[in-house]
Order: structure tokens, then sequence, then C-alpha cells
């Protein structure tokens, strides 16, 4: 894509103009030349909630870790359309201009068409996973293996948030950087599960620089992606043609995205392998991340041996 430039700042991100217009932020680690390794974040997450010691640990095995901010959080493009009100959220009714997940399943695309990478191991959490399932069904040529981490489907039968999640979820956003560093503490000792307790002073140097990092109004590009959630509707069928191996990572203490929600995406992708981890919640931190880590390497290392024999 030779229309696209790219400009790098000290702190490593850097900007690629796609296209239709959006501007991607990323960042790249480990070799050059490595197996390429694309995160996806969640709602609201910007690409430092996959956090240093994660992504230096998954570099460390060999991986070329890329990472990226969607549109409408931390440094890309957040955009013009009015947000959603909250009671067009309530009644499930998105505005006719919401973008998809298939829409961020595309930035993402081009973005690895831009680094001129081969295809891609796709790992996404939450509303990352939904782009990375997305992904893995609308542009298979870019995708050598699926990872969904505490993901769903879309269909509302599953993979629900418990009602005091939705109570928390309800807050008025934060205005000052201290309301957010307190709205991010609590938020995270209610997703965290029961095995795995909070850093504090980790999450709220992650939510200074979230905080910090974000080039527009955060609270109405989370509500716009959750309109993407909601735009998208139930993917059950589009996940049925996703051919990349898959493997389906879920904790079974999730208040965010139910279990179910894991169950039904490892179901309805063939031959999907469903990972239950006992004690986790919807929170991935450093005390997690050699397991999933272990996890996630091996079905890389799988996907690269079949991929190999195929050629």
């Amino acid at each position: 894509m030779s229309e696209m430039k790219e400009a790098t700042t000290a702190s490593q991100d850097r900007f690629v103009r796609l296209p239709h217009g959006t501007r991607l932020c990323y960042r790249l680690d480990g070799e050059t030349g490595a197996p390429p390794v694309l995160l996806l974040g969640g709602l609201g997450e910007d690409l430092t909630t996959w956090s240093s010691h994660f992504v230096s640990t998954l570099a460390s095995r060999g991986l070329h870790v890329i990472r990226m901010d969607n549109r409408d959080c931390g440094r890309s493009t957040f955009a013009q359309d009015p947000p959603p009100s909250v009671l067009r959220q309530l009644l499930v009714r998105p505005r006719a201009d919401a973008y998809t997940l298939a829409d961020l399943a595309t930035d993402s695309a081009l973005l690895l068409e831009h680094l001129g990478v081969g295809p891609a191991h796709v790992v996404g959490r939450s509303m990352g996973g939904m782009i990375a399932q997305s992904m893995a069904a609308r542009f298979p040529e870019r995708t050598r293996s699926l990872v969904s981490i505490y993901s769903t489907t879309g269909d509302p039968r599953v993979g629900q948030p418990a009602a005091s999640t939705k109570l928390l979820l309800a807050s008025a956003p934060p205005r000052t950087r201290a309301q957010a560093v307190r709205a991010h503490l609590r938020l995270t000792a209610h997703l965290a599960g029961t095995r795995h307790p909070v850093d504090e002073v980790a999450e709220a140097a992650h939510a200074v620089s979230t905080w910090d990092r974000t080039a527009g109004d955060g609270a109405a590009g989370s509500a716009r992606q959750i309109q993407a959630i909601q735009a998208s509707g139930d993917r059950t069928a589009e996940l049925g043609t996703v051919t990349a191996p898959t493997l389906v990572i879920h904790g079974d203490r999730d208040p965010m995205v139910h279990p179910t929600g894991g169950h039904a995406t490892a179901i309805a992708i063939a031959g999907a392998r469903l990972t239950v981890v006992p004690g986790m919640g919807h929170h991935l931190p450093d005390s997690l991340a050699e397991q999933v880590i272990t996890e996630i390497a091996a079905h890389i290392t799988s996907a690269q041996r079949t991929s190999d024999r195929t050629r």
C-alpha cells in the first residue's frame, strides 16, 4: 500500500492512515520476520492493556508482536458521528451510521497489509475476540490461527454480563485522571475473578497511561464500540465459516462475559479447542500471563506446523 505512510514517536507509537481515512496507532515488539501475532484489545482498551510483561514474554517465544489501538480508543481515530444514547444502547437500537465489528476487522486486516506481513496469528480479548473472530471469517488469507479470550458469539442467549457488572458499567464516565484511576480500580477488582488479586499499583499506572493516551472522548468512543457490537448481531453462522485453527480461552469466574459465551464460541467454530481457566475472571493480570501465553504459544506452534505441511 504505497499510499500509506507511517510515523513514529519517542513513545514507540506508530501510525498509519488507512485508505478509508481511519488512522491507526500501533506498536511492534520482537524480531521482525518472526511469525506475526496481532493482539486486539477489548471495549475501550488501548494497546497498553497488553502489559509490557505479557508482550515481552510472548516475544521471547520467537514471535513478532503487533499491538494496535482499535478505532475510538487510544491514539487511533475517534469517529465524528454522535455516540448512541443510553436509551438506544438499552433498547439495542444502533444508529444508522454505526460501524460494525466487520469494519474493525477490516481495519486490522489493512494494518497487516500495510506492514507487509504474511497471515498472522490473531489473538483478541473480549470485544477484541469478537473482532478477531470476524477477521478469521472475513479475511482467512490474513489469519493463520485464532485465539479468542473471554469473548462470545453475539447470541443474546449466551455470554451476558452479570447484573452487578451492568450496574457498574452504568456509572457516570470519569472526567478527570483521578476519577479514571478510581473507576478503573473499582471495575478491575469486580472483574478479576477469585484466584488472581489485583495489583493496584500496576493497574493505577495503567489507568493513568490509558487516560493520557486517549486522543478523543473515551466515553463516546466506548459507546460507539458497544454500538458496533450491537449492530453486528448474532455472528454464530459467520463463525461456522472459520477455518483457522482456533483456541478459545475463558475463565470460569467471568462476570462480564458469562462462560457460556466461550463455550458457544468453541461450539460454533469447527475443531476449536476450549480451555477454561479456574478462578479467572474478565481480566488478564501478569500473574496469569505465563499460563495464558503457554496456551497461546502451543496453539501457534501447532498451527505453524500444520500450515508448513500444507504448503
